[in-house]
């Protein structure tokens, strides 16, 4: 029988070459596939960042630290339960830093990479959840295009199958398919189910399932990126069990199987027992957008924004209601910061602006209001407070959502 390859009325062919060189370089299909997939999900990142109120260019700086910890993570995971390739009979322990050689997990990328992006958010300022939040649909896309390197490397398929969309199998070495004496690739007997494509197109319909009930439920407090994980584990669960290359098992079953049970378990509890409304944020320590309040058109200065500038970055960010959040994008005012019953700032004063801090004081004191500028305001007293100008009930109304989401 020969080794070419056999007809089929109907199959998924694969490629013959997985790496392509550029001189001494090696271009790897794979790794391509992996920083396609990174760019894809910073971009989601970063549209889903700025709708809550972060500065733009913030997921670059989150990537900095979350992409090189999902890698390491990713190897550690692969090393800690595939150990007999490194330590066992004849393993090598100096290929554990032969990451071009493959063999990463996914498990310890999610992992390393959340510790990564939650030392980035810190130092942004940015709570946690929202950036778990605006990454749970990038990372799903991120995954499937990721999944595509598999089909370059003509692994990671199932079981044989007579289905139309089965899988053409070459034999590799090197990252080319080995050839027969006429020159022709030669291919694996029969056909193979695809299950990197499997996953691939599940991934798809995870981020569209995310999109959407983030959408309609208005999700918050890290419950997007939960359904992410639940979506996800849930589908890795029987794709893994079609799976026919090497793997360490537990009772007979692979192990990936009993991490996407427990992962999902972990999930789904996360999801029922956190409530909470979605984050917004205002920056911190950003200069000040010019506003008025007398006016009933926006005096928001988009003359940095026309002129192509980007503002400078924020020290930090405040959490705040969602009708706070849209009223600051449309005026350029800054919600009140909550304060608590003695009458000092909830956030300890540090991030209170001078019209804030003078307004508080002036009611602590009885006496005339102050203007940011240290001015008295007109002479008017809390007795004479003009038509025009919120109650202090009001304005505590005003001040009650920031208090609930923080």
């Amino acid at each position: 029988m020969s080794l070419a390859s056999p007809t089929y009325l109907a199959a998924i062919p694969s490629p013959s070459t997985a790496v392509w060189h550029l001189g001494p370089i090696p271009l790897r299909a794979y790794a391509l596939c992996i920083i396609a997939g990174i760019v894809v999900a910073c971009w989601v990142t970063d549209r889903r960042l700025r709708q809550r109120g972060v500065a733009p260019g913030a997921v670059l700086d989150i990537a900095l630290w979350a992409v090189p910890a999902g890698i390491i993570g990713a190897r550690i995971y692969h090393v800690i339960t595939s150990p007999a390739a490194y330590f066992g009979t004849g393993g090598e322990p100096i290929k554990i830093f032969y990451i071009h050689e493959g063999g990463l997990g996914i498990w310890g990328a999610v992992a390393g990479g959340a510790v990564g992006a939650w030392l980035a958010a810190r130092q942004l300022g940015i709570p946690f959840a929202v950036v778990a939040d605006a990454l749970a649909p990038g990372l799903p896309l991120a995954q499937a295009i990721g999944r595509l390197g598999n089909w370059f490397n003509n692994e990671l398929y199932g079981g044989r199958t007579d289905l139309p969309w089965g899988l053409e199998i070459h034999r590799m070495d090197g990252g080319q398919a080995l050839r027969d004496e006429a020159g022709r690739p030669i291919l694996e007997e029969g056909l193979y189910h695809p299950t990197f494509a499997y996953e691939a197109l599940w991934n798809v319909g995870v981020a569209g399932l995310v999109f959407y009930l983030d959408r309609k439920l208005r999700l918050g407090r890290g419950r997007a990126f939960a359904l992410y994980v639940m979506g996800y584990t849930a589908g890795r669960f029987w794709i893994e069990m079609m799976r026919t290359d090497e793997a360490n098992t537990i009772f007979g079953v692979r192990l990936n199987v009993w991490t996407a049970a427990l992962v999902f378990l972990g999930a789904l509890a996360y999801f029922l027992l956190v409530r909470g409304p979605r984050e917004y944020l205002v920056p911190v320590g950003a200069p000040a957008t010019a506003s008025t309040t007398t006016s009933d058109v926006s005096q928001v200065d988009l003359s940095a924004r026309q002129a192509g500038e980007q503002p400078p970055a924020p020290e930090g960010y405040r959490v705040v209601s969602e009708e706070q959040f849209r009223h600051w994008q449309e005026t350029g005012e800054a919600p009140p910061e909550p304060t608590d019953p003695t009458g000092a700032s909830a956030t300890g004063g540090a991030h209170t602006s001078g019209t804030d801090a003078s307004k508080t004081d002036a009611s602590r004191a009885g006496g005339d209001s102050v203007t940011a500028a240290g001015q008295p305001d007109g002479g008017s007293t809390a007795g004479e407070r003009p038509d025009d100008a919120p109650a202090d009930g009001e304005a505590a109304a005003s001040a009650r959502p920031a208090e609930r989401d923080s």
